[in-house]
């Protein structure tokens, strides 16, 4: 590098510029530089969303299952759970959509009552709007009714209550069916908890239906595998299953939709493996199940959302 006099041109012999001004120059050049080339980060090896397999850091599609690396199902699911640091994704999951819609519960009903009471009831009127599940669902064909109600409920016990039951019962069964199989479950049961409780001819919201369905689950669980320690966990069931029933006789439950819930668990305990998928065509089904699950709730708050917006 040289200087030059103000024409432009090399006044006298080209001298070089000191080595602190070239080592300032070119590290100005290099940032200057950095901000229109990003720097080229060293490809790493990395696993097979469906099977796994440690695969090559160029490959675009698993050698062991044949599975798109970047755009599968496998791939999304696993970039979503990231989202949620646990074991246990779906279970907190559902717990702050019960916590969203409580809140958005008791925000619509304090404006619709010009009042605040956290331990105060839910307006029905509020619930209605929102998704409560109705008697005879089929006359009105609003059938994303009968899973908006999962995830309502009438008061902060209520809550409360479906909320502490969810994060006891609900990590368990996940953990053994794996988390796409337990979302598909946990939304399934729900729906044919309030299914019965439409037929039944009741006006029903709340988890629980949902939460007997994890129960059924394992009840048909202890049957599969036998033994003395799941004829104990089955004891503890069949009387937990009871001490809800004579509970929900002081505080008016929606006893069809318990049993429905209850039914719907155990019979899908009798058809699901009680594991994890374990090979990529079991990974594939699961995840297939599990965003088919999610696609139902996605339009059911579409669906909801019309429904407020456009009601009286």
């Amino acid at each position: 590098m040289y200087y030059r006099n103000r024409s432009g041109f090399p006044q006298g012999n080209t001298v070089p510029l000191p080595l602190r001004w070239q080592w300032k120059l070119n590290r100005w050049r290099e940032r200057l530089a950095a901000l229109f080339r990003p720097a080229e980060k060293p490809s790493r090896p990395r696993l097979c969303p469906a099977c796994s397999t440690l695969v090559g850091a160029t490959a675009s599609r698993c050698h062991e299952c044949g599975a798109s690396l970047n755009f599968s199902l496998a791939a999304a699911t696993r970039s979503l759970s990231g989202l949620i640091p646990s074991e246990t994704p779906v279970t907190y999951f559902m717990l702050g959509l019960n916590v969203a819609m409580f809140a958005l519960s008791l925000m619509v009903t304090m404006r619709f009552t010009q009042g605040f009471n956290l331990a105060g009831g839910i307006h029905p009127r509020v619930l209605m709007r929102l998704g409560a599940c109705l008697p005879d669902i089929f006359q009105t064909s609003e059938y994303w009714r009968l899973v908006m109600p999962i995830f309502l409920h009438g008061n902060l016990w209520h809550f409360g209550f479906n909320a502490f039951v969810l994060l006891d019962i609900g990590p368990q069964v996940e953990a053994e069916y794996g988390s796409a199989r337990y979302l598909f479950l946990y939304v399934i049961t729900g729906i044919g908890a309030f299914l019965v409780s439409s037929w039944w001819g009741n006006f029903s919201i709340g988890a629980s239906g949902s939460l007997m369905g994890l129960v059924g689950l394992m009840l048909a669980i202890t049957y599969r595998r036998g033994g003395n320690y799941m004829r104990m966990l089955r004891a503890q069931l069949v009387r937990w299953i009871i001490y809800i029933f004579i509970f929900g006789l002081f505080f008016r439950a929606d006893h069809a939709g318990h049993l429905g819930g209850l039914a719907a668990g155990f019979l899908l305990g009798k058809i699901f493996a009680d594991r994890e998928p374990m090979n990529a065509g079991e990974r594939k089904r699961a995840y297939a199940l599990g965003w088919f699950a999610a696609l139902i709730i996605l339009a059911s708050f579409g669906f909801m959302l019309k429904n407020y917006f456009t009601a009286g």
